[in-house]
């Protein structure tokens, strides 16, 4: 397992606090939760609050890149985190699944100019996924809102915002 954590290089100064969305996949929830509040800790320990209605629950990875583009199309959101879990299988839904969410991700901020943070966990088995989900700091909740609030920050900066 990789150490290299990203650090936090970008000043994170806002003109105004960033208004973030989280999309937590209700599938393989004991992870995705573990993601969930991986993030919400890093929100809190760099001072950055989230409303309860600003994390929201869909039904799989796979429906995450539509609801991560209408949040970000609706101009509420400054960036948006999708968290889900793909577990490999013994059938090939493990490779469209994870495809189709990477790739639709990356679609929705394309086309929205609105950062969209991949933290979708793609592993071979569940014990792999357990141990990005824990309560540490290579909690990949962590890392995924870590990347959204750094690109944000970063957007704003080449921007001139």
């Amino acid at each position: 397992m990789s150490t290299n954590i990203p650090s936090t290089t970008v000043e994170l100064s806002f003109a105004h606090p960033p208004r973030l969305a989280i999309v937590v996949s209700r599938f393989n929830e004991e992870v995705t939760h573990g993601l969930r509040d991986g993030a919400l800790a890093w929100l809190k320990e760099h001072a950055i609050s989230m409303r309860d209605e600003d994390v929201m629950y869909a039904p799989g990875a796979y429906e995450l890149p539509l609801i991560a583009q209408t949040l970000a199309k609706t101009g509420r959101y400054d960036g948006v985190v999708c968290l889900g879990c793909v577990v490999k299988g013994d059938t090939a839904h493990f490779e469209f699944i994870s495809l189709g969410a990477a790739v639709g991700l990356q679609q929705a901020a394309l086309n929205t100019d609105v950062p969209i943070a991949f933290g979708v966990l793609t592993t071979y088995t569940d014990e792999q996924a357990i141990v990005r989900s824990r309560d540490d700091v290579h909690n990949k909740g962590r890392e995924a809102v870590a990347a959204c609030v750094e690109s944000l920050a970063l957007l704003q900066k080449i921007r001139g915002c």
